[in-house]
């Protein structure tokens, strides 16, 4: 018998040929079960290892859909309220942002910039940040007894101190009901490509 290429033959092969190809493919000498059973173990401890991450993103592509009517109503009232911060940027309404945003509130610019409720304020009053329009779109709502974890995109086109800001972002924005109202108590912005 003549196979030029014996892994790509279909002919049968002969005993010592498959031997010899066995330990070609194997080629250390303590080569058998217990490197197998060691490859599993490894494989089996990535896979336990990966599973919280791989429940968590199974969560997030299937949120809970069994809200209560407490919990549909909150979540109205926080896309309400975002629908609300929305139309309040692009009015540059400062009335908006001092009521609702907390005291205590910090937002966190794409630059990196920390911005207290007050510096918000003052840019709306004065003109210096301007939106001329914003979609959001993505919006997630997550709550966790009185407060509320809002993630979203949002396309926006805009200008600060004359420089353009236009472009998609991310954002996330934490709510807070204090005394039976929502108050914004932080915000982060994050371009995306």
């Amino acid at each position: 018998m003549l196979v030029k290429n014996p892994e790509l033959s279909t002919e049968p092969m002969h005993q010592n040929q498959r031997i010899r190809m066995q330990v070609d493919l194997c080629p250390e000498a303590h080569c058998g079960r217990s490197r197998v059973i060691n490859n599993c173990l490894l494989l089996l401890s990535f896979l336990l290892a990966s599973l919280p991450a791989l429940c968590a993103q199974h969560v997030a592509l299937h949120p809970r859909t069994g809200f209560d009517s407490a919990d549909q109503e909150t979540i109205r009232q926080i896309v309400d309220m975002e629908r609300q911060a929305k139309e309040a940027s692009l009015h540059r309404d400062a009335e908006f942002v001092l009521h609702t945003l907390a005291d205590d509130y910090v937002a966190i610019t794409p630059l990196g910039q920390v911005t207290t409720k007050q510096e918000s304020v003052s840019a709306r009053r004065s003109g210096q940040l301007r939106y001329e329009s914003m979609s959001v779109t993505d919006m997630v709502v997550r709550l966790y007894g009185d407060t509320a974890v809002v993630t979203a995109r949002a396309d926006v086109k805009g200008h600060q101190l004359g420089e353009d800001f236009s472009g998609p972002y991310r954002y996330t924005r934490v709510w807070v009901r204090r005394n039976g109202h929502w108050q914004a108590v932080s915000y982060q912005a994050t371009v995306t490509q």
